[in-house]
């Protein structure tokens, strides 16, 4: 399928819907980690992201809560960050949804302090829980096949499979299994933690990717601004080689094949008059 670019970048035949809501950008973003959550506005910008991940525990109201640095344009993405079972997720999923972050909800289920490796069983029951409180659930899960058709089965709005652990900036450590998902699923596919370079979004939207959500590599980097323009960069296009088609690769020495006839050489011309 063509794709052909707007005045903003965007592919116009190339309709993202997330949500029950259709999207423009297909980065989400973090608030967590920034040494100054004040940057977040021009991180933001530079991003062109419309989502925006933060964790429950961290909202407060007032000019000195993380919410006053996210734009007001942004969508909320809540999670439920510090949750250990589905029980804990809902609590958190409904404080969200009276702080006013509305019916989205980013579900980690998470009690495995080490790793911090989510809790595929207890993330599927958050699911259904949500879902019946009415909430619209984002599940972030090890890219485990069985868990993610439990999700979606229980009415998830996208799976967010890992890359690599949470905060390593790894990049997709995970890739064969994402794939899977990405054929298997029939829901949007979010690559969400441990991508830690452009080129790791790049592929993963290569990959056939619906979107990914970036925050540790942004917020951590010399110049988080200019790194989320470069993420933004990235995951355009990596989508815009996914619509476009890549070409097969061929392996072993025996897959070269020249570009151009390997006929016509100079040397085996006529010899000139």
């Amino acid at each position: 399928m063509a794709a052909f670019l707007d005045k903003q970048g965007c592919p116009v035949n190339d309709p993202f819907v997330i949500g029950g809501t259709t999207l423009k950008s297909r980065l989400f973003i973090g608030t967590g980690k920034y040494g100054a959550d004040g940057i977040i506005p021009a991180v933001a910008e530079a991003s062109g992201a419309e989502v925006i991940t933060v964790a429950m525990r961290r909202v407060e109201k007032g000019a000195s809560g993380i919410t006053a640095h996210i734009p007001g344009s942004m969508r909320l993405l809540p999670n439920t960050s510090g949750a250990r079972t589905a029980g804990e997720a809902l609590r958190l999923a409904r404080l969200a949804r009276a702080a006013g972050c509305g019916d989205w909800i980013k579900i980690e289920v998470i009690s495995d302090t080490r790793h911090l490796l989510p809790d595929g069983y207890q993330t599927a029951r958050a699911v259904e829980l949500l879902v019946k409180d009415g909430f619209v659930p984002f599940p972030y899960i090890n890219p485990d096949l069985y868990v993610a058709r439990d999700c979606a089965g229980a009415g998830a709005a996208a799976v967010m499979p890992l890359g690599a652990p949470i905060g390593t900036n790894r990049g997709l450590r995970t890739k064969e299994m994402i794939g899977i998902l990405i054929e298997e699923i029939d829901l949007p596919i979010v690559v969400d933690a441990g991508l830690g370079k452009p080129s790791h979004a790049c592929e993963a939207m290569e990959m056939g990717a619906t979107a990914c959500l970036v925050n540790t590599a942004i917020a951590t980097a010399g110049d988080p601004v200019g790194m989320a323009a470069a993420f933004k960069a990235a995951v355009e296009a990596g989508r815009a080689a996914w619509l476009a088609g890549m070409g097969n690769e061929r392996a072993g020495i025996d897959g070269a094949r020249a570009s151009s006839p390997l006929t016509g050489f100079l040397y085996e011309a006529a010899p000139l008059a």
